[in-house]
């Protein structure tokens, strides 16, 4: 499987971003697809994860600000950010995973597929 980021940008604080997550090849072997982010000198950290019945989980940094979605028709993930911080400044990446209880355990072995990032930035 093949994942593939997009819309990352700069923004002002309290702007907004859409990312999106193409996928191609066998996607449907993963029963849950999750956005994560990683700052320069941390580790990376789940954002938002989606399983295939549609349980979804956020970060408690993000909830109420983003929101995670799903195109079956065009196999993408979405990921639409609003009131967007400087704390949300990371490179996000893309990952189709096993099981979100996995993921949201903190287990990146759930996630055998990733995509190259793209970087969101937010000024003060």
């Amino acid at each position: 499987v093949q994942l593939a980021e997009s819309g990352g940008g700069l923004v002002q604080t309290g702007g907004s971003l859409r990312l999106s997550c193409s996928a191609s090849g066998n996607i449907f072997r993963f029963n849950a697809m999750g956005w994560y982010h990683q700052a320069p000198g941390r580790e990376r950290e789940l954002v938002a994860a989606l399983s295939v019945s549609g349980d979804r989980h956020y970060a408690d940094s993000v909830k109420g600000r983003f929101t995670v979605s799903r195109d079956w028709n065009k196999n993408t993930l979405n990921l639409e950010m609003n009131d967007l911080r400087p704390d949300d400044t990371a490179m996000y990446h893309c990952a189709a995973c096993s099981h979100i209880a996995t993921m949201i355990a903190g287990r990146e072995s759930a996630c055998d597929s990733w995509g190259q990032g793209t970087q969101v930035t937010v000024s003060s």
